[in-house]
């Protein structure tokens, strides 16, 4: 068999594993840590150019690959979310804040009600290397994006 081949199977064998339902259940299993947290502050803040800033805090304990807090924010259809930056976590048992920013194009989102979720997600590395999604802690919240 050409190595082409080898490596295309091989390739498409790891993709089915992390499709997989244990590879679904190990990404989601950490979920259930009560001492690990994400919270999301009841404000945001938007600047004139369309820049969305996010805040909050998380808690998170030991890892093995690098933890990002992820956040997005959606308004009016929920069904529409907008990806607002990432920022790396320490993962020591304490509580940090977070902040993360994207600027949007301006009009995109406007003062008002706004809805938040932020996930606590590390690269876990598994299957020789490929890294998982290991799901910390995720949030949900109703806040208030002010102008300024």
């Amino acid at each position: 068999m050409p190595l082409r081949q080898v490596i295309g199977a091989a390739t498409g064998a790891a993709l089915l594993l992390l499709f997989a339902p244990s590879a679904v259940a190990l990404s989601v299993g950490a979920l259930s840590d009560p001492s690990e947290t994400v919270t999301v502050d009841a404000t945001g803040h938007l600047a004139a150019d369309g820049t969305v800033t996010l805040s909050g805090t998380y808690r998170c304990l030991g890892r093995t690959g690098p933890v990002l807090v992820s956040s997005s924010v959606s308004q009016g259809d929920p069904r529409i979310r907008y990806g607002i930056g990432g920022s790396a976590a320490v993962c020591d048992g304490a509580e940090h804040r977070w902040t993360n920013s994207e600027k949007r194009t301006a009009g995109t989102l406007a003062p008002g009600a706004a809805h938040v979720e932020a996930t606590l997600m590390e690269l876990s590395p598994a299957l020789g290397g490929l890294p998982l999604p290991l799901f910390h802690a995720m949030q949900q919240q109703d806040i208030t994006l002010m102008q300024g």
